[in-house]
């Protein structure tokens, strides 16, 4: 079991089973707010009885562990005569009707406790019970520890990947300002020099063009890190990848054509699915299809776009989709770089001129997807992407 809520509930359920109790509680190490959350009951005590949290300075918690200590000792569990010796914490299991005290203990933490009531009859010898109990709640704990190890295990993800963003931020602020202080010339030389050559329609008009594209281009670029800055959590659902390839293949179709570019598409019969946003995929297709149409300009060439099943170590399914264009390509030293922020090498004015964002959301939106893209070029030859996505099971 993952799902605490299962996990708990049965643990709790299993305990009393063994020790014949027909009330029981369990309360679970609440990191966050730092204290013990009841998280699982079994039978009907009372909330004022056991309430929904305790406090790390209860006395039941807080004298848990050198019970547990002395319980190890023993190889037994911890019941009411063991710890019953402080007064504050007999006065307190007994207030709440325990019978038995169950610590969960692990690397020297107590992650968790289980309270069981009085048992239904003593049918079993004591010391069978204990063990079993004793074997019970170890196992129990293990898989709280195991949950609590996956919980850090995501809390640290999320903390990477947030400080990946942080560190882009140096980046990205010194881009921008880079990349935004061209086009703030141009427009605040215009609006200097509009004034004494309003009467010039050649000056005006020319001028404009160039402020209009500068505004286009500023524009573009807020839009672009402003899409990157932006969590993108994907809201998967199952999807046909090859439907998705089509989809964008037929929105570039009529530029490529403007070009003299032949689409070639070659999309496998038997592709298995794939959970993914499609929104966004279809964003990483199109960004590679029209980065691969401006890479071979206007002297025409071909798009090759393929898509196949890959099997990776393990027997576990990937889906692939190769797109190779017959552009200009990459300099072997430029290939490193491609998915850094600011990073272009399109280097037209106006406003197609490249911002060097679109691969770096490209890339961020693969690795949401849990995926891999790669990239081969040879100069004068071509580009190739390799997009790599996890395939559903069949």
């Amino acid at each position: 079991m993952t799902d605490l809520g299962p996990l708990t509930g049965r643990t709790i359920e299993e305990l009393c089973r063994a020790g014949g109790a027909t009330e029981g509680v369990l309360y679970l190490l609440d990191r966050e707010h730092e204290c013990y959350r009841r998280t699982a009951v079994l039978g009907s005590p009372s909330d004022s009885t056991f309430p929904g949290s305790l406090p790390l300075s209860h006395p039941v918690p807080h004298h848990l562990y050198a019970s547990y200590k002395l319980a190890l000792e023993r190889h037994r569990p911890a019941d009411m005569s063991q710890i019953a010796r402080e007064p504050s914490v007999g006065s307190a299991l007994t207030a709440m009707g325990v019978a038995l005290v169950l610590p969960h203990v692990n690397r020297g933490r107590l992650i968790a406790f289980s309270l069981l009531g009085t048992p239904r009859s003593q049918d079993h010898e004591p010391a069978s019970v204990n063990s079993l109990l004793a074997a019970l709640a170890q196992t129990a704990t293990n898989a709280f520890d195991t949950h609590m190890l996956y919980e850090d295990l995501h809390r640290s993800h999320l903390l990477m990947k947030r400080t990946d963003r942080l560190k882009s931020l140096e980046t990205i602020a010194g881009g921008f300002a880079h990349e935004i202080r061209n086009p703030l010339t141009s427009i605040k030389t215009f609006i200097q020099l509009a004034p004494e050559r309003k009467d010039d329609p050649d000056f005006i008009r020319e001028f404009s063009r160039i402020v209009l594209d500068d505004v286009y281009r500023i524009e573009r670029l807020i839009e672009e890190i402003l899409d990157y800055a932006r969590y993108m959590e994907p809201k998967l659902t199952e999807e046909d990848v090859n439907d998705i390839v089509s989809s964008c293949l037929y929105f570039i179709d009529v530029k490529a054509d403007s070009r003299g570019i032949k689409i070639e598409k070659e999309l496998a019969s038997d592709l298995p699915r794939v959970m993914l946003d499609r929104q966004q995929i279809k964003q990483v297709f199109l960004n590679l299809f029209l980065n691969a149409l401006d890479a071979m300009g206007g002297r025409g060439g071909s798009l090759r776009v393929r898509t196949r099943t890959l099997v990776k170590p393990g027997g576990k399914l990937w889906v692939q989709v190769e797109t190779e264009d017959t552009g200009e390509g990459i300099q072997e030293g430029n290939l490193e770089h491609i998915f850094d922020p600011f990073f272009t090498t399109k280097h037209e004015s106006g406003e197609h001129e490249g911002t060097g964002l679109g691969l770096t959301i490209v890339h961020q939106i693969i690795q949401e997807h849990r995926g891999e893209i790669q990239v081969q070029s040879a100069q004068g030859k071509g580009t190739t992407f390799f997009v790599n996505l996890p395939a559903l099971s069949a």
